[in-house]
């Protein structure tokens, strides 16, 4: 996949109508390939009563049955794959969180349109060839580490391949190297943020100028607190190692809030996350990935169980952009008949100044049964000498309560009190006892 280094590629100056087409074509390659290689796809096919010839349209994809996360769990390991595994050059595989890990497989062409994808994303946001990045996404089976590498490589940018961790060393490397762009997970920005004051160090005066984030949810609030913290524009990537990696949709330069998706590459179905049924334009729903050009291990419909809607195209491009990702249809927190979401609570939380953005939720089985809800959050460490902890908690308690439409006890710590993730954060801690199965 090559990426011009000085502007948009023909695709993302396409019409609607070319770009339809072009997916049409590589939907119907993909499907055709699954069914002939993969058993298990041609086993749900013909359960279904599909078969890839029946596709003649986008539309018509809808007929096509669901991939879930539980499939590549029953494909463990290599059952999905497309190619013999002589031809995969790459394994990466996400964390489960009950048993084994799901797998992912990539081919050389995979490498390189992720490659192609993640340079097309660093553009978009404002990296330019040059420009120094630091990395601190992990590296290894997580997709985030070498997915944005070889992004960044392949754009002409410098790489300085941190990875997660050692965050002492990440201050004195970013106030040694003066990156111009800092990639890392929102949670943990804000610990290196931390570790640059303790450190008798600005973050506001390092030599960063863009911050690239993604791999967990992270509210507008928390934007917020990182730009002013590091004095940077800070933008969303969107990805999933079941689909590719990073580099599925991006946030671009002047478009915070919503992320233009790659539809050249991935065709996104919203739906209804109990029936499945395909939502209209513009309903909020669950999104669905099908790959287009993935050859080690394309998949087909795959539910993300990310909450989203479609909004139209911008910039020039004829992809269609999406909300960003706050919640998922499996993070709900149902608290004695009221569904809550950790990003909710979030929101309200960076509302205040009083408070930082380190925070977790736990929940407790009460008496009778009943679930309880304890949000821990700090108070910032500017404000918590003055900070009265007894009445900023009864206020975030008022606030969640009325914004959320739950009752809630807030405890409001000191700065430092809650532990630190050098990766995605913990939000929400279940202290339930376990039900018998």
């Amino acid at each position: 996949m090559t990426v011009p280094n000085d502007g948009p590629e023909p695709i993302e100056r396409a019409s609607a109508e070319e770009l339809r087409a072009l997916q049409l074509s590589r939907l119907q390659a993909t499907l055709a390939r699954v069914y002939e290689r993969v058993p298990r796809y041609k086993g749900k096919f013909d359960a279904a009563g599909v078969k890839p010839g029946d596709l003649r349209s986008l539309a018509d994809l809808a007929a096509f049955p669901f991939t879930t996360k539980d499939d590549l769990r029953d494909g463990y390991p290599f059952g999905l794959f497309t190619v013999p595994t002589a031809e995969i050059v790459r394994i990466h595989a996400s964390s489960g969180t009950t048993g084994k890990p799901t797998v992912v497989g990539y081919t050389k062409g995979d490498i390189d349109t992720w490659s192609g994808l993640l340079a097309r994303s660093l553009r978009a946001s404002g990296v330019r060839p040059g420009d120094k990045l630091h990395n601190a996404f992990g590296y290894g089976l997580f997709t985030g580490g070498l997915g944005w590498h070889y992004g960044a490589e392949r754009l002409g940018a410098t790489v300085v391949p941190v990875s997660g961790g050692a965050t002492e060393r990440q201050v004195m490397l970013i106030d040694d190297f003066r990156p111009d762009v800092l990639l890392v997970t929102p949670s943990y920005a804000l610990v290196i943020a931390d570790a640059f004051e303790a450190m008798g160090l600005d973050p506001a005066a390092s030599s960063l100028r863009l911050l690239i984030g993604g791999a967990e949810p992270w509210s507008e609030g928390l934007r917020v607190e990182i730009e002013r913290r590091f004095g940077v524009d800070a933008y969303d990537s969107y990805g999933l190692s079941e689909v590719i990696g990073p580099g599925v949709a991006q946030e671009c330069a002047g478009d915070k809030g919503h992320l233009t998706v790659w539809e050249d590459h991935f065709l996104i179905e919203i739906v209804d996350p109990e029936t499945g049924a395909v939502l209209p334009e513009g309903a909020t729903g669950e999104a669905v990935f099908t790959t287009l050009t993935k050859e080690g291990m394309p998949v087909v419909r795959y539910r993300s169980r990310d909450l989203t809607r479609f909004l139209s195209p911008s910039g020039g491009r004829p992809m269609r952009r999406i909300e960003r990702v706050m919640r998922r249809s499996d993070d709900t927190l149902v608290i004695r008949g009221v569904t809550v979401y950790p990003s909710q609570i979030e929101a309200i939380l960076t509302g205040d100044p009083r408070l930082s953005a380190h925070y977790v939720v736990e929940v407790r089985r009460g008496a009778g049964r009943r679930d309880e809800l304890t949000v821990r959050v700090e108070t910032r460490p500017e404000t918590a000498e003055a900070a009265d902890s007894s009445v900023i908690g009864r206020h975030a308690e008022h606030l969640i309560k009325t914004h959320a439409g739950v009752t809630v006890r807030v405890e409001v710590v000191d700065p430092g009190t809650i532990e630190r993730s050098q990766g995605k954060a913990t939000r929400v801690i279940d202290l339930r006892p376990k039900e018998p199965s």
